[in-house]
Protein backbone atom coordinates (compact mmCIF):
# COMPACT_ATOMS: atom_id res chain seq x y z
CA UNK A 1 0.00 0.00 0.00
CA UNK A 2 1.37 3.40 -0.98
CA UNK A 3 2.39 5.92 1.68
CA UNK A 4 2.82 9.71 1.37
CA UNK A 5 5.89 11.04 -0.42
CA UNK A 6 8.69 12.67 1.55
CA UNK A 7 10.02 15.65 -0.46
CA UNK A 8 13.65 16.42 -1.19
CA UNK A 9 15.83 18.86 -3.15
CA UNK A 10 16.09 19.53 -6.86
CA UNK A 11 19.34 19.09 -8.74
CA UNK A 12 19.72 22.87 -8.67
CA UNK A 13 19.34 22.93 -4.88
CA UNK A 14 21.88 20.14 -4.48
CA UNK A 15 24.27 22.12 -6.63
CA UNK A 16 23.61 25.34 -4.70
CA UNK A 17 21.84 24.87 -1.36
CA UNK A 18 21.62 28.65 -0.96
CA UNK A 19 18.63 28.40 -3.32
CA UNK A 20 16.72 26.77 -0.46
CA UNK A 21 14.56 29.00 1.77
CA UNK A 22 16.88 30.29 4.53
CA UNK A 23 14.83 28.75 7.34
CA UNK A 24 14.87 25.33 5.65
CA UNK A 25 18.61 25.59 5.04
CA UNK A 26 19.15 26.49 8.71
CA UNK A 27 17.05 23.56 9.95
CA UNK A 28 18.84 21.17 7.62
CA UNK A 29 22.31 22.23 8.74
CA UNK A 30 21.29 21.94 12.39
CA UNK A 31 19.92 18.43 11.83
CA UNK A 32 23.06 17.20 10.03
CA UNK A 33 24.96 16.60 13.27
CA UNK A 34 22.11 16.52 15.81
CA UNK A 35 19.40 14.39 14.16
CA UNK A 36 21.03 12.04 11.67
CA UNK A 37 17.80 10.47 10.43
CA UNK A 38 15.67 13.60 10.51
CA UNK A 39 13.79 13.96 7.23
CA UNK A 40 15.14 17.47 6.65
CA UNK A 41 18.59 15.91 6.07
CA UNK A 42 17.56 15.23 2.49
CA UNK A 43 18.25 18.93 1.97
CA UNK A 44 21.84 18.40 3.13
CA UNK A 45 22.74 16.46 -0.01
CA UNK A 46 25.29 18.94 -1.32
CA UNK A 47 29.01 19.79 -1.20
CA UNK A 48 28.53 22.92 0.96
CA UNK A 49 27.48 21.63 4.36
CA UNK A 50 30.26 23.31 6.30
CA UNK A 51 29.85 26.82 4.86
CA UNK A 52 28.89 28.71 1.71
CA UNK A 53 31.95 27.28 -0.04
CA UNK A 54 32.55 23.76 -1.32
CA UNK A 55 34.18 21.68 1.39
CA UNK A 56 37.68 20.83 0.22
CA UNK A 57 41.33 20.90 1.20
CA UNK A 58 44.61 21.52 -0.61
CA UNK A 59 47.24 18.96 0.31
CA UNK A 60 50.61 20.28 1.51
CA UNK A 61 53.41 20.13 -1.04
CA UNK A 62 55.66 18.57 1.61
CA UNK A 63 53.40 15.51 1.34
CA UNK A 64 52.63 15.48 -2.38
CA UNK A 65 56.08 16.39 -3.68
CA UNK A 66 54.61 18.26 -6.66
CA UNK A 67 54.25 21.95 -7.36
CA UNK A 68 50.62 21.79 -8.52
CA UNK A 69 47.75 22.28 -6.11
CA UNK A 70 46.17 18.92 -5.25
CA UNK A 71 42.60 19.87 -4.34
CA UNK A 72 40.50 17.21 -2.62
CA UNK A 73 36.72 17.61 -2.44
CA UNK A 74 35.50 16.10 0.84
CA UNK A 75 32.31 14.03 0.81
CA UNK A 76 32.35 13.21 4.52
CA UNK A 77 29.71 15.78 5.49
CA UNK A 78 27.04 14.50 3.17
CA UNK A 79 24.24 12.74 5.09
CA UNK A 80 25.26 9.14 5.80
CA UNK A 81 28.93 10.20 5.64
CA UNK A 82 29.54 9.87 1.91
CA UNK A 83 28.70 11.79 -1.25
CA UNK A 84 27.35 8.51 -2.73
CA UNK A 85 24.08 9.38 -1.02
CA UNK A 86 23.61 11.96 -3.80
CA UNK A 87 23.17 9.61 -6.77
CA UNK A 88 21.11 7.23 -4.59
CA UNK A 89 18.71 10.06 -3.79
CA UNK A 90 18.66 11.34 -7.39
CA UNK A 91 17.79 7.90 -8.78
CA UNK A 92 14.96 7.43 -6.31
CA UNK A 93 13.64 10.98 -6.75
CA UNK A 94 13.58 10.58 -10.55
CA UNK A 95 11.62 7.34 -10.18
CA UNK A 96 9.07 9.17 -8.05
CA UNK A 97 8.46 12.04 -10.47
CA UNK A 98 8.90 10.18 -13.77
CA UNK A 99 7.49 6.73 -12.92
CA UNK A 100 5.07 7.61 -10.10
CA UNK A 101 6.89 5.41 -7.55
CA UNK A 102 5.54 5.77 -4.00
CA UNK A 103 6.74 4.49 -0.61
CA UNK A 104 5.27 1.04 -0.01
CA UNK A 105 4.88 0.21 -3.71
CA UNK A 106 8.16 -1.67 -4.10
CA UNK A 107 11.29 -2.55 -2.19
CA UNK A 108 14.32 -0.48 -3.14
CA UNK A 109 17.43 -2.41 -4.21
CA UNK A 110 20.92 -0.94 -4.08
CA UNK A 111 23.72 -2.93 -5.78
CA UNK A 112 26.96 -1.72 -4.25
CA UNK A 113 30.30 -2.44 -2.63
CA UNK A 114 29.56 -0.08 0.22
CA UNK A 115 28.96 3.65 0.07
CA UNK A 116 26.19 3.60 -2.52
CA UNK A 117 24.53 0.82 -0.53
CA UNK A 118 24.81 2.89 2.64
CA UNK A 119 23.33 5.83 0.77
CA UNK A 120 20.51 3.65 -0.55
CA UNK A 121 19.64 2.42 2.94
CA UNK A 122 19.81 5.96 4.33
CA UNK A 123 17.66 7.65 1.67
CA UNK A 124 15.17 4.78 1.76
CA UNK A 125 14.78 5.14 5.51
CA UNK A 126 14.13 8.87 5.26
CA UNK A 127 11.72 8.53 2.36
CA UNK A 128 9.82 5.54 3.76
CA UNK A 129 11.02 2.64 1.58
CA UNK A 130 12.38 -0.75 2.62
CA UNK A 131 15.91 -1.19 1.22
CA UNK A 132 17.90 -4.28 0.30
CA UNK A 133 21.60 -3.78 -0.47
CA UNK A 134 23.27 -6.35 -2.72
CA UNK A 135 27.02 -6.44 -2.14
CA UNK A 136 30.03 -8.77 -1.82
CA UNK A 137 30.40 -10.66 1.48
CA UNK A 138 33.99 -9.63 2.22
CA UNK A 139 33.78 -5.84 2.61
CA UNK A 140 34.63 -3.88 5.77
CA UNK A 141 32.37 -4.72 8.70
CA UNK A 142 31.75 -1.02 9.28
CA UNK A 143 29.88 -0.84 5.98
CA UNK A 144 27.54 -3.69 6.88
CA UNK A 145 26.91 -2.18 10.30
CA UNK A 146 25.95 1.19 8.88
CA UNK A 147 23.54 -0.33 6.35
CA UNK A 148 21.82 -2.26 9.14
CA UNK A 149 21.80 0.87 11.31
CA UNK A 150 19.67 2.59 8.66
CA UNK A 151 17.26 -0.35 8.50
CA UNK A 152 18.61 -1.86 5.29
CA UNK A 153 18.77 -5.59 4.63
CA UNK A 154 21.85 -7.25 3.15
CA UNK A 155 21.92 -9.70 0.26
CA UNK A 156 25.57 -10.76 0.17
CA UNK A 157 27.22 -12.34 -2.85
CA UNK A 158 30.50 -14.32 -2.72
CA UNK A 159 33.87 -12.62 -2.87
CA UNK A 160 35.51 -9.25 -2.42
CA UNK A 161 35.51 -5.84 -4.07
CA UNK A 162 36.77 -7.43 -7.27
CA UNK A 163 33.74 -9.74 -7.47
CA UNK A 164 31.13 -7.02 -7.82
CA UNK A 165 30.26 -8.52 -11.22
CA UNK A 166 28.57 -11.30 -9.20
CA UNK A 167 26.57 -8.62 -7.42
CA UNK A 168 25.53 -7.19 -10.78
CA UNK A 169 24.50 -10.64 -12.04
CA UNK A 170 22.42 -11.27 -8.92
CA UNK A 171 20.81 -7.83 -9.18
CA UNK A 172 19.65 -8.57 -12.73
CA UNK A 173 18.55 -12.15 -12.14
CA UNK A 174 16.77 -11.64 -8.81
CA UNK A 175 15.56 -8.04 -8.83
CA UNK A 176 15.60 -6.25 -12.19
CA UNK A 177 13.82 -9.31 -13.60
CA UNK A 178 10.87 -8.52 -11.24
CA UNK A 179 10.09 -4.82 -11.85
CA UNK A 180 6.63 -5.17 -10.29
CA UNK A 181 8.22 -5.92 -6.90
CA UNK A 182 11.51 -4.01 -6.90
CA UNK A 183 12.87 -0.59 -7.77
CA UNK A 184 16.58 -1.06 -8.46
CA UNK A 185 18.84 1.95 -8.00
CA UNK A 186 21.20 0.48 -10.57
CA UNK A 187 24.17 2.79 -10.09
CA UNK A 188 26.31 1.12 -12.76
CA UNK A 189 23.77 1.71 -15.52
CA UNK A 190 21.15 4.37 -14.70
CA UNK A 191 21.72 7.95 -15.81
CA UNK A 192 20.67 9.83 -12.61
CA UNK A 193 24.11 8.85 -11.28
CA UNK A 194 25.71 10.56 -14.29
CA UNK A 195 23.42 13.59 -14.00
CA UNK A 196 24.13 14.11 -10.31
CA UNK A 197 27.89 14.02 -10.67
CA UNK A 198 28.07 16.07 -13.85
CA UNK A 199 25.75 18.77 -12.53
CA UNK A 200 26.50 18.78 -8.79
CA UNK A 201 30.00 17.34 -8.33
CA UNK A 202 31.31 18.88 -11.56
CA UNK A 203 30.21 22.33 -10.46
CA UNK A 204 31.73 21.75 -7.01
CA UNK A 205 35.08 20.97 -8.64
CA UNK A 206 34.90 24.15 -10.72
CA UNK A 207 33.98 26.29 -7.69
CA UNK A 208 36.71 24.81 -5.49
CA UNK A 209 39.38 25.47 -8.13
CA UNK A 210 38.30 29.09 -8.65
CA UNK A 211 40.04 30.21 -5.44
CA UNK A 212 43.36 28.44 -6.01
CA UNK A 213 46.23 28.91 -8.42
CA UNK A 214 45.07 30.11 -11.82
CA UNK A 215 41.45 29.32 -10.97
CA UNK A 216 41.22 26.52 -13.55
CA UNK A 217 41.07 22.72 -13.39
CA UNK A 218 43.97 21.21 -15.31
CA UNK A 219 42.84 17.68 -14.53
CA UNK A 220 40.07 15.83 -12.70
CA UNK A 221 41.10 12.48 -11.24
CA UNK A 222 38.88 9.65 -10.00
CA UNK A 223 38.88 5.87 -9.71
CA UNK A 224 35.65 4.44 -11.07
CA UNK A 225 33.40 2.10 -9.16
CA UNK A 226 30.17 2.95 -10.95
CA UNK A 227 32.13 5.67 -12.86
CA UNK A 228 29.45 8.19 -11.91
CA UNK A 229 32.00 10.53 -10.34
CA UNK A 230 33.89 10.71 -13.65
CA UNK A 231 30.92 12.62 -15.06
CA UNK A 232 32.27 15.62 -13.15
CA UNK A 233 35.04 15.66 -15.74
CA UNK A 234 32.44 16.14 -18.48
CA UNK A 235 31.17 19.27 -16.75
CA UNK A 236 34.68 20.61 -16.19
CA UNK A 237 35.42 20.16 -19.89
CA UNK A 238 32.47 22.42 -20.76
CA UNK A 239 34.30 25.19 -18.87
CA UNK A 240 37.90 24.35 -19.83
CA UNK A 241 38.05 22.19 -22.97
CA UNK A 242 41.69 21.25 -22.44
CA UNK A 243 41.15 19.83 -18.95
CA UNK A 244 42.05 16.14 -18.62
CA UNK A 245 39.85 13.45 -17.10
CA UNK A 246 42.01 10.79 -15.47
CA UNK A 247 40.77 7.28 -14.65
CA UNK A 248 42.44 5.17 -11.93
CA UNK A 249 42.42 1.41 -11.47
CA UNK A 250 43.94 -1.06 -9.00
CA UNK A 251 47.12 -2.59 -10.36
CA UNK A 252 45.85 -5.90 -8.99
CA UNK A 253 42.67 -5.72 -11.10
CA UNK A 254 43.60 -3.88 -14.33
CA UNK A 255 40.37 -4.51 -16.23
CA UNK A 256 40.33 -1.26 -18.22
CA UNK A 257 44.11 -1.28 -18.56
CA UNK A 258 44.57 -4.78 -19.94
CA UNK A 259 41.47 -6.89 -19.29
CA UNK A 260 42.86 -8.15 -15.97
CA UNK A 261 40.45 -9.69 -13.44
CA UNK A 262 42.45 -9.98 -10.17
CA UNK A 263 41.54 -9.41 -6.53
CA UNK A 264 42.29 -6.14 -4.74
CA UNK A 265 41.73 -4.28 -1.46
CA UNK A 266 40.52 -0.81 -2.53
CA UNK A 267 36.87 -0.82 -1.51
CA UNK A 268 34.58 1.13 -3.84
CA UNK A 269 36.55 0.92 -7.08
CA UNK A 270 37.92 -1.55 -9.64
CA UNK A 271 34.74 -3.50 -10.34
CA UNK A 272 35.96 -5.63 -13.28
CA UNK A 273 33.89 -3.82 -15.88
CA UNK A 274 33.38 -0.78 -18.05
CA UNK A 275 30.18 0.51 -16.51
CA UNK A 276 27.34 1.56 -18.76
CA UNK A 277 27.41 5.17 -17.53
CA UNK A 278 31.14 5.65 -18.14
CA UNK A 279 31.60 8.17 -20.97
CA UNK A 280 34.80 6.56 -22.21
CA UNK A 281 35.33 9.06 -25.04
CA UNK A 282 35.76 11.85 -22.51
CA UNK A 283 38.42 9.95 -20.51
CA UNK A 284 41.97 11.02 -21.36
CA UNK A 285 44.40 9.06 -19.17
CA UNK A 286 44.31 5.72 -17.37
CA UNK A 287 46.64 4.97 -14.44
CA UNK A 288 47.22 1.95 -12.20
CA UNK A 289 47.54 2.29 -8.41
CA UNK A 290 48.88 -0.46 -6.12
CA UNK A 291 46.22 -1.43 -3.56
CA UNK A 292 48.63 -1.86 -0.64
CA UNK A 293 49.91 1.68 -1.17
CA UNK A 294 46.40 3.04 -0.64
CA UNK A 295 46.06 1.27 2.71
CA UNK A 296 49.55 2.31 3.79
CA UNK A 297 48.87 5.89 2.73
CA UNK A 298 45.64 5.87 4.73
CA UNK A 299 47.59 4.73 7.78
CA UNK A 300 50.20 7.44 7.28
CA UNK A 301 47.66 10.28 7.37
CA UNK A 302 45.59 8.64 10.11
CA UNK A 303 48.28 7.79 12.65
CA UNK A 304 51.42 9.54 11.37
CA UNK A 305 50.71 13.24 12.02
CA UNK A 306 53.87 13.61 14.10
CA UNK A 307 55.94 11.86 11.43
CA UNK A 308 54.56 14.12 8.71
CA UNK A 309 55.35 17.19 10.79
CA UNK A 310 58.73 16.24 12.20
CA UNK A 311 60.23 14.28 9.32
CA UNK A 312 58.54 15.64 6.18
CA UNK A 313 58.07 19.25 7.27
CA UNK A 314 54.27 19.36 7.04
CA UNK A 315 52.87 22.15 9.21
CA UNK A 316 51.74 20.37 12.42
CA UNK A 317 48.17 21.74 12.39
CA UNK A 318 47.80 20.67 8.77
CA UNK A 319 49.13 17.18 9.54
CA UNK A 320 46.61 16.79 12.36
CA UNK A 321 43.77 18.12 10.21
CA UNK A 322 44.20 15.23 7.76
CA UNK A 323 43.26 12.67 10.40
CA UNK A 324 39.88 11.03 9.98
CA UNK A 325 39.33 12.27 6.43
CA UNK A 326 40.59 9.48 4.15
CA UNK A 327 39.71 5.90 3.31
CA UNK A 328 41.63 3.68 0.84
CA UNK A 329 39.80 4.87 -2.29
CA UNK A 330 40.39 8.48 -1.23
CA UNK A 331 44.11 7.79 -0.94
CA UNK A 332 44.00 6.05 -4.32
CA UNK A 333 42.59 9.26 -5.80
CA UNK A 334 45.27 11.35 -4.08
CA UNK A 335 48.07 9.15 -5.40
CA UNK A 336 46.54 9.38 -8.88
CA UNK A 337 46.32 13.17 -8.61
CA UNK A 338 50.00 13.36 -7.66
CA UNK A 339 50.95 11.09 -10.57
CA UNK A 340 48.83 13.24 -12.89
CA UNK A 341 50.52 16.47 -11.82
CA UNK A 342 53.93 14.87 -12.33
CA UNK A 343 53.02 13.25 -15.66
CA UNK A 344 51.59 16.48 -17.10
CA UNK A 345 54.45 18.59 -15.72
CA UNK A 346 52.08 20.95 -13.91
CA UNK A 347 53.35 24.01 -12.07
CA UNK A 348 52.41 25.97 -8.92
CA UNK A 349 49.50 27.79 -10.58
CA UNK A 350 47.88 24.58 -11.86
CA UNK A 351 45.09 22.72 -10.07
CA UNK A 352 44.36 19.00 -10.01
CA UNK A 353 41.00 18.15 -8.45
CA UNK A 354 40.05 14.79 -6.97
CA UNK A 355 37.53 13.32 -4.52
CA UNK A 356 37.48 11.94 -0.98
CA UNK A 357 34.25 9.97 -1.24
CA UNK A 358 33.94 9.26 2.48
CA UNK A 359 36.23 9.26 5.54
CA UNK A 360 38.17 6.93 7.83
CA UNK A 361 35.24 6.08 10.10
CA UNK A 362 34.26 3.04 8.01
CA UNK A 363 37.77 1.56 7.69
CA UNK A 364 39.28 0.78 11.13
CA UNK A 365 38.94 -2.92 10.28
CA UNK A 366 41.04 -2.28 7.15
CA UNK A 367 43.76 -0.85 9.39
CA UNK A 368 43.55 -3.93 11.62
CA UNK A 369 44.05 -6.17 8.60
CA UNK A 370 47.07 -4.07 7.61
CA UNK A 371 48.56 -4.54 11.10
CA UNK A 372 48.13 -8.30 10.79
CA UNK A 373 49.93 -8.37 7.43
CA UNK A 374 52.60 -6.04 8.78
CA UNK A 375 53.28 -7.93 12.00
CA UNK A 376 51.90 -5.12 14.15
CA UNK A 377 51.30 -1.39 13.99
CA UNK A 378 53.91 0.50 11.97
CA UNK A 379 56.48 2.49 13.92
CA UNK A 380 57.62 6.00 13.01
CA UNK A 381 60.40 4.74 10.74
CA UNK A 382 57.98 2.62 8.78
CA UNK A 383 55.41 5.42 8.55
CA UNK A 384 58.11 7.74 7.21
CA UNK A 385 59.16 5.14 4.65
CA UNK A 386 55.54 4.65 3.57
CA UNK A 387 54.92 8.38 3.28
CA UNK A 388 57.96 8.81 1.06
CA UNK A 389 57.20 5.82 -1.15
CA UNK A 390 53.41 6.23 -1.45
CA UNK A 391 53.15 10.00 -1.89
CA UNK A 392 56.55 11.56 -2.60
CA UNK A 393 57.64 8.53 -4.61
CA UNK A 394 54.49 8.04 -6.69
CA UNK A 395 55.80 6.53 -9.91
CA UNK A 396 54.99 7.43 -13.50
CA UNK A 397 54.70 3.85 -14.67
CA UNK A 398 51.60 2.07 -15.98
CA UNK A 399 49.89 5.05 -17.63
CA UNK A 400 47.85 4.84 -20.83
CA UNK A 401 46.95 7.79 -23.05
CA UNK A 402 43.35 6.93 -23.91
CA UNK A 403 43.26 9.41 -26.79
CA UNK A 404 45.73 7.31 -28.78
CA UNK A 405 45.80 3.96 -30.59
CA UNK A 406 42.06 3.30 -30.42
CA UNK A 407 42.05 2.98 -26.64
CA UNK A 408 38.67 4.67 -26.14
CA UNK A 409 37.18 2.50 -28.88
CA UNK A 410 38.58 -0.56 -27.08
CA UNK A 411 36.78 0.44 -23.88
CA UNK A 412 33.58 1.11 -25.81
CA UNK A 413 33.74 -2.41 -27.25
CA UNK A 414 34.28 -3.84 -23.75
CA UNK A 415 31.21 -1.92 -22.61
CA UNK A 416 29.07 -3.26 -25.45
CA UNK A 417 30.27 -6.82 -24.89
CA UNK A 418 29.28 -6.73 -21.21
CA UNK A 419 26.03 -4.83 -21.23
CA UNK A 420 24.41 -6.61 -24.15
CA UNK A 421 24.67 -9.66 -21.86
CA UNK A 422 22.41 -7.80 -19.43
CA UNK A 423 19.75 -7.04 -22.00
CA UNK A 424 20.81 -3.66 -23.38
CA UNK A 425 20.44 -3.04 -27.08
CA UNK A 426 23.76 -2.75 -28.90
CA UNK A 427 22.51 0.25 -30.87
CA UNK A 428 21.68 2.08 -27.63
CA UNK A 429 25.19 1.46 -26.32
CA UNK A 430 26.74 2.63 -29.60
CA UNK A 431 24.94 5.96 -29.23
CA UNK A 432 27.11 6.50 -26.16
CA UNK A 433 30.09 6.98 -28.47
CA UNK A 434 28.70 10.44 -29.26
CA UNK A 435 28.91 13.34 -26.81
CA UNK A 436 25.42 14.29 -27.97
CA UNK A 437 24.04 11.28 -26.08
CA UNK A 438 25.53 12.47 -22.79
CA UNK A 439 24.59 16.10 -23.33
CA UNK A 440 20.97 15.15 -24.04
CA UNK A 441 20.81 13.02 -20.90
CA UNK A 442 22.34 15.83 -18.88
CA UNK A 443 19.81 18.32 -20.28
CA UNK A 444 16.96 16.25 -18.83
CA UNK A 445 17.62 18.00 -15.52
CA UNK A 446 15.66 20.90 -17.03
CA UNK A 447 12.66 18.58 -17.26
CA UNK A 448 13.12 16.81 -13.92
CA UNK A 449 13.67 19.75 -11.55
CA UNK A 450 10.29 21.41 -12.23
CA UNK A 451 8.60 18.06 -11.57
CA UNK A 452 10.36 17.74 -8.19
CA UNK A 453 9.28 21.31 -7.36
CA UNK A 454 5.68 20.59 -8.38
CA UNK A 455 5.57 17.42 -6.31
CA UNK A 456 6.99 19.23 -3.30
CA UNK A 457 4.48 22.03 -3.71
CA UNK A 458 1.57 19.59 -3.75
CA UNK A 459 2.56 17.83 -0.55
CA UNK A 460 3.66 20.95 1.31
Amino acid sequence: MSSPLIPGPTYAEMRNPLLLPPELRKKARTALHSDETGLVNLFNINWKNTDREVEHLVLPRELTGVEANIIVLSGRNFPSGSMKVGPAYATLAEAEVLDNLRPGDKRVIGPSTGNFGIGTAYVSKLKGYQAVVVMPDNMSVERYERIRKYGGELDLTPGTESDVILTLERTHSEYISQPDKYMVLAQFELLPNYRFHRYVTGDAAVQAARIHGNGRVAAFVSAPGSAGTLAAGDQIKTVWHDSKTVVLEPRECPTLYSGGQGQHRIEGIGDKMVTLIHNVFNSDLLMLIHDEETVRGMEVVESGADVLAERLGVEPAMARSLQGKFGPSCICNVIGAIKTARYLGLGPEDNVVTIATDSYDRYPSVSQALYERNGGKPDDEQLEMWAKSVFLGASLGEIVDLNRDGQQQRLQQMKEGLWTRFGYNAEYIRKMASQDFWDEEFARIGEIDPLIEQMRGRIG
